[in-house]
């Protein structure tokens, strides 16, 4: 019977960003195993070290920071206004949301006091907005807010508790034109990251119902949606509209075939993507 790695040596090999055929070998003996392991182990970690060093001499900036930059500046460039908003929302605002007591996504909420939670979404906030631009601004609006997120049920090496969230959502979408744009703005995300062989399919949300996702073969980058929507006339809000959400970190370990989210993200243990400990 073949001999695989133990789950502390899959942990460890992960950490230090293995490869997919460093991760699935298979060894007679484990004598064989161990031996093989060490040596893996310190060749990930003399990797590691410099990358790192390399990364001290370039002066790089993290490249979730990098690739922000990237996003805003495409997105500028189309006519996309960037805004920042509060990462405390009410419970209220959830609510408008359809995320009340008794909802799936209720329990994953990071819930602070008096009511007030740390924002598991933006699109609250970008309604809250939008709300007030369409009536100031002509049509269409197209807004984006680039920031965190938090969800309680962000476990394993593709999930993160805190996470980044790229939305951008354009008001005022012609109706006939709206499945198109969204293909048309997904196009923009995705050459700015620098992924291709991307599809979209469709598919639900619990929170927007029908959806459409950018997919890399089985893993979903982004996930869109359109109006006129049943939320829409919680927030006084008629009309025509395309939005799509991004995880960030999901589209870096995309980018560049990781395995491990968590050294994509912010983190005190992963700087340049590369584990700390070695």
């Amino acid at each position: 019977m073949s001999i695989l790695w133990s789950e502390s040596q899959k942990k460890r090999l992960g950490e230090l960003g293995a490869k997919n055929e460093q991760m699935i070998i298979e060894f007679d003996t484990l004598k064989e195993r161990d031996s093989e392991f060490k040596k893996i182990e310190k060749v990930l970690a003399r990797e590691g070290r410099s990358r790192l060093e390399e990364y001290r001499k370039m002066t790089k900036r993290p490249p979730i920071c990098e690739l922000e930059t990237k996003l805003i500046n495409a997105l500028n460039n189309i006519g996309f206004v960037q805004v920042t908003t509060p990462v405390l929302l009410s419970k209220g605002l959830l609510e408008k949301m359809t995320i009340d007591d008794n909802h799936t996504l209720f329990s994953q909420v990071f819930w602070v006091d008096g009511g007030k939670c740390l924002r598991p979404m933006l699109a609250p906030n970008l309604y809250y907005i939008l709300k007030d631009l369409v009536r100031i601004w002509e049509m269409p609006v197209r807004i984006f807010e680039i920031g965190s997120c938090f969800r309680k049920e962000s476990q394993g090496s593709e999930h993160l508790s805190e996470f980044t969230m790229l939305n951008l959502v354009e008001w005022g979408t012609a109706d006939e034109d709206r499945e198109k744009r969204i293909e048309e703005l997904a196009k923009v995300v995705m050459k700015t990251v620098g992924i291709e062989g991307y599809h979209l399919e469709r598919t639900s949300s619990v929170v927007y119902g029908d959806t459409v996702d950018v997919m890399l073969c089985d893993t979903e980058l982004g996930s869109s949606a359109m109006g006129p929507h049943f939320l829409d006339e919680k927030w006084g809000m008629t009309g025509p509209w395309i939005g799509i959400g991004f995880g960030l970190e999901r589209l870096l370990m995309a980018k560049e075939g990781g395995r491990n989210i968590h050294s994509m993200g912010k983190s005190i243990t992963y700087l340049n993507g590369v584990r700390l400990n070695i």
